[in-house]
C-alpha cells in the first residue's frame, strides 16, 4: 500500500551540519534570556522578533524557491530546523502556519502577484498567517462548511464564521475556506479558498481563552467581509481539492510529537539533580515510541522532498503523535511526584501545569482521531 509508505529516510551530511548551527544559534538565544523553553511553543508561543531572527538566517521559507524570498533547501533541511526549534521549546508561533502550509499553498495554487505579495515577507518572518478552515457545530468535517462568499462586482462577500483560528488577532492573513456554491448531494463541491487580508472593519475576532487565561484561539466573524477577485487562492469551487491538499503538510510534522518535548527533557534533568532514579521501564516505553513516530514524521517529509502528496500517511502520524504527547504529560507527572503549579517560579512544576492545561487539545487540533482514522479506513477499503 503505498499511500502508507513510511520507509525511514536517510538525512544527508548537509543536514546535520545545519542541525548543529540550528543547536548553536538556539543556545546562545537561551543563554542570552531572549527566548525561554516552554511546551506547545509551536501554538501559544507568538514572538515576532525571534521569528524575524530566524528569517534573517535562512531557516524560514526554506522550500520557497529563490525569486520569493526562500533558500530552496527543501522539506528535510526545513525538517530539521523546525525539529530544532521545537525540541528547544522556542516560541514560533508566528510564522509558523505562514511557513508550514499557508506559503506552501501559494507556491501551488496562488497567482503570481500573490506569491509576490507574501512569500519573501513570510520568508523574513514578517508576515503571518491564520487557518480558517473549521466552524462551529462542525467538527472536523469540512466538507459541512456553512461560510459563504457570495459574487458581487470585483470580488466577494464572505458571512459566516470561524472557530478555533489560531493567531488570527496577530495574523496579517487568513485563507478561508468558504461556500461559493449551494449545497448539493456532492458535500465537497463548491468549495473555494479565499486569502482574507487582516485588520479588517468587517471581521470581529473574538478570543478564546484557555483555563489559564490565555489567548492563542479564536472565533472569527464575517459581516459581509469584501474579498477582491485577486485574493481569490487557485480556481473558484477547487476549495476541496486545495484544502486537502494542505492537510498532508499540517498533519505530519515534528510538532505532532514534539510539542510536549521540553517537559520530559527538564524532567529528566529534575531526577538528575535530585539523585533520583527514574522509572526506566516508563521512560524507555516514551523515548522508544518517541524514536518510532520520528522516522515516521521524518518519512513523510521525505516524501513531500520528492513531490508527492502523502495524506494518509500524514493523517496515521497525527493521530499516533497526539496520543503520544498526552502520554508524555501524563508519564512525566508519575515519573517526578511534582505537583502542577501555573504560578511556580520553578521551571518544572510550571511547565507541568501548562502541558496538562494544553493537552486536551493535542487529539483535536488538526482534525481529530475519529476524523483521521476514517480517512485512514477509507483508504485501506480502496486500495
Amino acid at each position: 500500500m503505498d499511500f502508507v509508505n513510511l520507509q525511514a529516510v536517510a538525512l544527508p551530511e548537509s543536514a546535520e551540519q545545519l542541525r548543529r548551527e540550528v543547536r548553536a544559534f538556539l543556545a546562545e538565544e537561551l543563554a542570552s534570556g531572549r527566548i525561554q523553553t516552554r511546551p506547545d511553543q509551536w501554538l501559544a508561543g507568538w514572538d515576532e522578533e525571534f521569528s524575524k531572527r530566524l528569517g534573517a538566517r535562512g531557516w524560514i521559507g526554506m522550500a520557497f524557491p529563490r525569486e520569493y524570498g526562500g533558500t530552496e533547501a527543501g522539506a528535510l533541511a526545513r525538517f530539521v530546523v523546525t525539529e530544532e526549534l521545537l525540541a528547544a521549546g522556542a516560541p514560533v508561533a508566528a510564522h509558523w502556519i505562514a511557513d508550514r502550509q499557508s506559503g506552501q499553498a501559494l507556491m501551488k495554487f496562488g497567482t503570481e502577484e500573490q506569491r509576490q505579495t507574501f512569500l519573501p515577507a513570510i520568508a523574513r518572518g514578517e508576515c503571518y498567517f491564520a487557518i480558517g478552515m473549521s466552524e462551529p457545530d462542525t467538527g472536523s468535517d469540512l466538507a459541512s462548511v456553512r461560510t459563504r462568499a457570495t459574487r458581487v462586482e470585483g470580488g466577494w462577500e464572505l458571512e459566516g464564521t470561524k472557530i478555533w483560528t489560531s493567531g488570527a488577532h496577530h495574523a496579517h492573513a487568513m485563507i478561508a475556506l468558504v461556500r461559493t456554491e449551494p449545497v448539493t448531494e456532492r458535500r465537497h463541491a463548491g468549495l473555494s479558498q479565499m486569502i482574507v487580508e487582516l485588520p479588517d472593519p468587517s471581521i470581529e475576532i473574538r478570543p478564546i481563552r484557555l483555563l489559564t487565561g490565555e489567548h492563542h484561539f479564536n472565533e472569527v466573524v464575517f459581516n459581509r467581509t469584501f474579498v477582491p477577485d485577486s485574493r481569490v487562492l487557485g480556481q473558484p469551487g477547487s476549495g476541496w481539492m486545495q484544502v486537502t491538499s494542505e492537510l498532508g503538510l499540517e498533519r505530519s510534522g515534528p510538532e505532532r510529537i514534539l510539542s510536549t518535548f521540553p517537559l520530559l527533557v527538564e524532567a529528566v534533568r529534575h531526577l538528575s539533580r535530585a539523585g533520583a532514579t527514574p522509572d526506566r521501564v516508563r521512560l524507555g516505553e516514551l523515548v522508544s515510541r518517541l524514536w518510532v513516530l520520528r522516522q515516521m514524521s521524518l518519512a513523510v517529509a521525505g516524501r513531500i522532498e520528492e513531490g508527492e502528496d502523502p495524506a494518509v500517511a500524514a493523517a496515521i502520524v497525527k493521530d499516533l503523535g497526539t496520543q503520544f504527547e498526552g502520554l508524555l504529560v501524563e508519564t512525566t507527572r508519575l515519573l517526578v511526584d511534582i505537583a502542577p503549579d501555573p504560578a511556580s517560579e520553578a521551571l518544572l512544576p510550571h511547565m507541568l501545569s501548562e502541558s496538562l492545561i494544553h493537552s486536551p487539545a493535542f487529539t483535536l487540533r488538526g482534525g481529530t482521531n475519529e476524523i483521521l482514522r476514517g480517512i485512514i479506513s477509507k483508504a485501506v477499503t480502496a486500495a
